[in-house]
């Protein structure tokens, strides 16, 4: 087993800079996001065991690839002080990137990003919906809940994102309901998939995140809570996911977005 309880951090060569955080926000491919939540935030994960690490016995995910790593946000609401030190992380993050009065509805999307939504909703003071995959199937058909009027500016909230295909399904949703969505924020971002930031961007939708894979590794390593097997498989793994998936018995997702998060 890869995943280690934290121990007392060994003597080690200082960890190399982080690399400069771009203007905008966005999160770089391959980087460390380089800020003091998205530090916190790893370790607080982590911390949380949120995060699992397995090389010997790969997770394959809903869209076929294998990876030596795994991360269960939705294990943040459990636990009170990590949750509410994230949160208010999500929340200087987006204010710094964002912008909160540039935003008049926060949105969550079914089901992960709907408690995400809610703690944010609630620190900002902004009124708050939820968008369904898909229309309920009966009553109004509603896919959108809660109150929105047209033209309204919202932020689209998930707990993660891997390629983003499945963001497309509520930023149409909130399209035809006269909204006006150009950002996405997930609180975890696997930050190894290109096509996350441009399968957004070809929507009008940037993709904002509190912490990437690099940071969680970073973390990780610094923490002692990946042995040194976990450690170079995780790292193995971020620099080459498609190539590493495959060797360890994964199979390429192919074009299909609706099978990724």
């Amino acid at each position: 087993m890869a995943t280690k309880k934290k121990a007392t951090p060994k003597a080690s060569r200082p960890a190399a800079k982080p690399a400069a955080r771009p203007a905008g926000g966005h999160v770089p491919e391959g980087r460390a996001t380089g800020t003091a939540e998205a530090r916190d935030t790893a370790r607080l994960l982590l911390e949380i065991e949120a995060i699992h690490c397995r090389p010997e016995n790969p997770y394959i995910f809903t869209s076929g690839r294998a990876s030596p790593v795994y991360i269960d946000c939705r294990k943040i609401i459990s636990f009170p002080e990590a949750r509410a030190k994230i949160m208010q992380h999500a929340f200087k993050s987006i204010e710094r990137d964002i912008g909160w009065n540039k935003i008049d509805v926060v949105a969550g999307g079914e089901t992960a990003g709907i408690p995400f939504a809610a703690f944010l909703a609630a620190l900002a003071k902004k009124p708050m919906i939820y968008v369904r995959k898909q229309p309920k199937g009966f009553g109004r058909m509603a896919q959108i809940e809660g109150d929105l009027k047209p033209n309204k500016r919202v932020l689209l909230v998930e707990d993660l994102a891997t390629d983003g295909g499945s963001k497309l399904v509520f930023i149409d949703a909130l399209n035809k309901a006269e909204a006006r969505v150009t950002d996405c924020f997930v609180v975890f971002h696997y930050g190894i998939f290109p096509q996350s930031i441009e399968t957004l961007a070809v929507a009008g939708v940037k993709l904002h995140a509190l912490a990437t894979w690099w940071d969680a590794l970073e973390a990780a390593e610094k923490g002692r809570y990946f042995d040194e097997k976990g450690l170079a498989e995780t790292r193995a793994f971020l620099e080459a996911p498609e190539k590493w998936s495959a060797s360890h018995g994964g199979r390429h997702p192919g074009s299909r977005p609706s099978l990724a998060r």
